[in-house]
């Protein structure tokens, strides 16, 4: 493996604390700033080191973390050995934590590793081929990392930059969407599994379960997420290899099944699974492949358990695939369909022996608010809600179970009518910003310095804090980015902290001035920065922070935030700056609702207009 890191533009921005302008300014400007030893001409990779001396000898204030340098080390070798890398390293980090834990409980001998391969301290082990071991100079590296940040901590870094750099090919469920899934079918003490687990995301959302399971089509990231669920003390064993044709579960029944499966993946085995004995509700037609995944969830979630399963909107109403609807129906199997933004929910229900089925099911659009769905969901197990359609008129049609088909028609006009409205008000302002000719040359500090200064302190929820309920209120990190009120709730525990007024809180991918704590508390993967506000305006501090790019999670927050640049200025010029920066979070939140709003409009006046509920008005008129 090559020994000198490679950094593009956004890694020397990153390690210098300044805009990605101001490197191509450097590149412009200054002969002697490293040439590119590879990438692309769009996507130039500079030597780290050459990169390094370059600062130095300009006194460019730059700090690069023990995080940067083992993530930079790791991309050397390549983006095709990249994820085998980041896995190695997990594993090294859980034999790491696992030794120091067998030796501070009661000083215990370390976990030896074991012979078929698997990686110690998980238990039942991960079955995969075997992933090879770190150069030692970089496992030291790794391993310092992981005794400077914790375990956990350190990994998590790595899969966030691992994530990024491979956004496009690897497909990850959003966080809230996992949350959600894994809140409406588990329960605490249970066995949960996802037989297409990718990277853990699904499985690193249950806060009490006993025991999970996962299999995973990709050796890496089999390994991955692995040492990402036994680095958070869950009980995991994860299965490498393909479900559909080796399943490495067969005859395993868990309480609960999670999964968001592959879509379109026509290479999925039809021709060798023709009579296979999972097929339980009808062959699955050669191109539908995610109602394969339905039966295979169904043949490992045990009587009366339940299955959360993403499904590409059109599997709701495809003609190859009605049989299987209409069988599924007829079993009592399938309980809803959620429309979500980009795809479905399936909700399902394995019948035990002398169940009745239900007479209806539940079909919901939630594609412009996540939090109804939940609500939903217990209303129908109630047999309470005014949600359903009846399964013998879906088995009459086109076993057609579309949530948009089934919006309540006598309610479609007054939701256009409101959602116009909502549509027209949900407008704002842009601040009024002054063109500068030369950039400001402002003396400037970061976030750490105030920290040390007291200006700021900072919190964080406590380690295994559970935000699915209890009386005590919680700030979700949902809560943040949509700018709603606190959704989540927990019980009263040691380490709670309470949200005031003027509090900043951040998560990954939003920063918030809280204008009302509302008795909440901050929930999990969440930083909250308290100002001394005699001295630091918080929308100052906000905007700067949003500036940076809101890259403020429990693990990357160690490593990064803290080097976020803000300029020295007085309380009044500051405020000047916090309102701008307020105005332009206004604006961005009033852009995502209008794009919900206005998708959510356009369907509502087709299917108006299409069926009669609503009528243009007369040509000429106003």
């Amino acid at each position: 493996m090559s020994h000198d890191p490679t950094v593009n533009a956004g890694d020397i921005a990153r390690l210098a604390g300044v805009g990605r302008a101001a490197v191509s300014n450097w590149r412009r400007r200054h002969d002697d700033f490293p040439q590119p030893i590879g990438g692309t001409a769009n996507q130039p990779l500079f030597s780290l080191r050459q990169v390094e001396s370059w600062l130095r000898r300009y006194g460019k204030s730059y700090q690069v973390s023990l995080g940067d340098r083992v993530w930079q080390r790791l991309k050397a070798a390549g983006d095709l050995r990249l994820g085998e890398l980041v896995a190695q390293a997990g594993a090294l980090l859980t034999r790491a934590d696992a030794a120091a834990s067998a030796a501070a409980s009661d000083g215990a001998a370390p976990h030896e590793d074991a012979p078929d391969g698997r990686d110690p301290g998980v238990t039942g082990g991960t079955r995969t081929g075997g992933l090879g071991e770190l150069d030692p100079e970089l496992a030291g590296l790794v391993v310092e990392l992981g005794e400077q940040h914790g375990a956990r901590a350190a990994y998590e870094f790595l899969c966030e930059r691992y994530l990024e750099a491979h956004s496009r090919q690897l497909s990850i469920t959003r966080e809230d969407v996992a949350a959600l899934m894994v809140r409406l079918v588990s329960a605490d003490g249970a066995t949960l599994f996802d037989p297409a687990c990718g990277v853990g995301t699904l499985l690193l959302s249950p806060a009490g379960a006993a025991r999970v399971l996962g299999q995973e089509l990709s050796e890496t990231s089999a390994a991955i997420a692995a040492a990402r669920l036994r680095l958070r003390g869950l009980t995991a064993e994860v299965v490498a290899g393909d479900a559909m044709r080796h399943d490495g579960f067969a005859g395993e029944r868990a309480d609960a099944v999670v999964c968001d499966p592959p879509f379109n993946e026509r290479a999925w085995g039809y021709e060798e699974l023709t009579g296979d004995p999972r097929w339980e509700y009808g062959l699955p037609p050669r191109g539908e492949p995610e109602l394969a995944w339905v039966q295979h969830c169904l043949t490992h979630v045990k009587p009366r358990g339940l299955v959360a399963i993403l499904m590409p909107p059109a599997a709701a109403s495809r003609k190859a695939g009605r049989r299987i609807r209409a069988n599924l129906l007829r079993a009592g199997t399938l309980r809803a369909v959620v429309a979500l933004p980009g795809s479905d929910l399936w909700l399902l229900r394995r019948p035990a022996a002398g169940d009745r089925p239900p007479s209806e099911v539940l079909i919901l659009d939630a594609t412009a608010d996540l939090s109804v769905v939940q609500p939903a969901w217990q209303a129908y197990l109630e047999e309470r809600s005014d949600q359903t359609v009846r399964i013998i008129d879906l088995l009459a049609d086109e076993v057609d179970m579309t949530p948009a088909r089934h919006q309540r028609r006598d309610d479609l006009g007054r939701a256009f009518a409101e959602a116009r409205d909502r549509f027209l008000a949900a407008t704002a302002v842009p601040p009024d910003l002054k063109v500068l000719e030369q950039p400001l040359d402002q003396p400037a500090t970061t976030l750490g310095d105030l920290i040390k200064e007291g200006l700021v302190s900072t919190s964080q929820a406590p380690p295994k804090m559970a935000a699915d309920g209890g009386d005590v209120p919680v700030l979700t990190a949902d809560d943040v980015f949509t700018g709603g009120a606190p959704s989540g709730s927990t019980t009263v525990q040691q380490g709670l902290v309470a949200i005031r007024p003027g509090d900043v809180v951040a998560s990954y991918s939003a920063v918030r001035v809280m204008e009302d704590g509302g008795g909440a508390v901050l929930g999990p993967h969440l930083t909250l920065y308290r100002v001394d506000g005699r001295r630091l305006d918080p929308d100052f501090l906000a905007g700067f922070l949003r500036a940076a790019g809101g890259r403020v999670t429990t693990g990357s927050s160690r490593f990064d935030v803290r080097r976020t640049r803000l300029p020295r200025l007085s309380l009044k010029e500051q405020k000047a700056y916090g309102e701008a920066f307020r105005q332009l979070a206004v604006l961005d939140d009033a852009i995502r609702e209008t794009s919900t709003l206005g998708q959510t409009l356009i369907r509502l006046g087709l299917d108006g207009l299409a069926d009669g509920h609503l009528h243009p008005p007369a040509h000429g008129a106003p």
